[in-house]
């Protein structure tokens, strides 16, 4: 048991250090205990730290620029990854080298091919993502330690396990009331609901299935309602799932 909780600390130190988070000026203490508060505990906690560890090695070793554009969260084996980067053949590449890694029962695939936004847009989507986990973190009705919140380009992806769809409900109505965002891309799950089951790894190196979107009504219409269905397969070439909840805000807050 001395030796298991020694490799729990030792992965979430390391992972801390991958993310650039600030835990390890908290103390190690206050790391494994963040952990052991979220949906799951710490064994989930452990596992997904050690396959968030391991994909970043993966992708170093490949490409030090593939290391840099690109974003992982993972939450009970499912990777979802951002970011964009140069060409078609580097997005493939990368999910590719996600699925080697033991423990990954889906992968979700929203990275870009383009040159992205620069600094201009890193910067941006830095403080929506920190906006929005500020208001959640506030509201004394979300459990904000159970939700990950990743902007690119505008667009917010949200993970994890709700509490109950009317808390579901308040943290996507914060991202999509929060300036500059366009769109709003839910990957949470209730709580009670089975986590996805483990999936076979794609084959080939076929183009991903198109991102499920859902319009956002415009003039005070009422709001869509969230379908938390969850496809247990890759779709795919590269293992994308459609989302449970996607839509368009039109145009952007700015």
């Amino acid at each position: 048991m001395k030796n298991k909780s020694a490799l729990v600390l030792s992965l979430l130190l390391v992972s801390t250090a991958l993310s650039g988070c600030v835990g390890a000026a908290v103390g190690a203490g206050a790391t494994v205990g963040v952990a052991a508060a979220q949906e799951g505990g710490i064994t989930q906690a452990a596992t997904d730290t050690a396959i968030r560890v391991q994909v970043a090695d993966s992708w170093f070793r490949h490409s030090t620029e593939m290391f840099g554009k690109l974003s992982m969260t993972v939450r009970e084996g499912r990777v979802l990854v951002t970011g964009s980067v140069p060409t078609p053949d580097m997005r493939v590449e990368a999910i590719r080298l996600v699925w080697q890694v033991n423990g990954v029962r889906q992968v979700i695939n929203e990275i870009r091919v383009d040159g992205g936004d620069g600094v201009k847009g890193y910067v941006t989507d830095t403080w929506v993502t920190g906006n929005i986990k500020s208001r959640i973190l506030l509201d004394k009705y979300i459990q904000s330690i159970n939700y990950t919140v990743e902007t690119v380009g505008g667009v917010v992806y949200l993970m994890g396990v709700a509490q109950d769809q009317a808390e579901l409900n308040r943290v996507i109505d914060y991202a999509r009331n929060t300036k500059y965002v366009q769109n709003v891309v839910s990957y949470v799950r209730l709580r009670g609901e089975p986590a996805p089951g483990a999936a076979v790894p794609p084959t080939g190196t076929s183009a991903p299935a198109p991102v499920t979107q859902v319009q956002q009504p415009m003039n005070n219409a009422p709001a869509p309602s969230y379908d938390n269905s969850y496809s247990g397969q890759p779709s795919g070439g590269n293992g994308g799932i459609a989302p449970v909840e996607s839509y368009s805000l039109g145009t952007p807050n700015r």
